[in-house]
């Protein structure tokens, strides 16, 4: 497990592009916190380390959004934070083949129904900042945060 503490905005974005420059082949990201702990712009941060451009929304009432990603396949951002059991996620459409990465926010709400997680981000806020703990779920995600504290 790693821990960060993020005091600001800029260390959000710093961690965001961190986990860019060393994005394994394909990853789930399990993110958790409550409110307000800054699930969202994490994931905001990754995707724009990941050079999508434009909007980047929060799919708190779309439940899912998806970005092209500049090297190839699709990064799918969820927040899963309306959906009241799993079975719901069928209604979504959702399609992992061409999927890079998934971003899951509340992933215990679609649990059985979502790809596993190779990384759990939990976020808390701390003060005027956050608390950041990653913790791997698989040998994928063992090696991205071997590759994460080296790099």
């Amino acid at each position: 497990m790693n821990e960060y503490f993020l005091p600001d905005p800029a260390a959000t974005d710093a961690l965001g592009a961190q986990l860019a420059q060393t994005l394994p082949e394909r990853a789930v990201i399990h993110l958790q916190g409550d409110l307000g702990a800054g699930k969202s712009s994490l994931a905001r941060a990754l995707l724009r380390s990941l050079g999508v451009t434009g909007t980047i929304r929060s799919p708190t009432y779309t439940l899912v959004e998806q970005y092209p990603l500049a090297q190839g396949g699709l990064a799918v951002h969820l927040d899963l934070y309306r959906i009241g059991n799993p079975g719901e996620l069928e209604f979504l459409g959702l399609d992992g083949g061409e999927a890079r990465l998934w971003l899951v926010e509340w992933p215990e709400r679609g649990q059985g129904a979502l790809p596993p997680a190779d990384l759990e981000i939990a976020l808390q806020t701390e003060g005027l900042g956050r608390r950041c703990r990653l913790q791997p779920h698989s040998p994928c995600g063992k090696a991205w945060l071997d590759a994460l504290a080296s790099g």
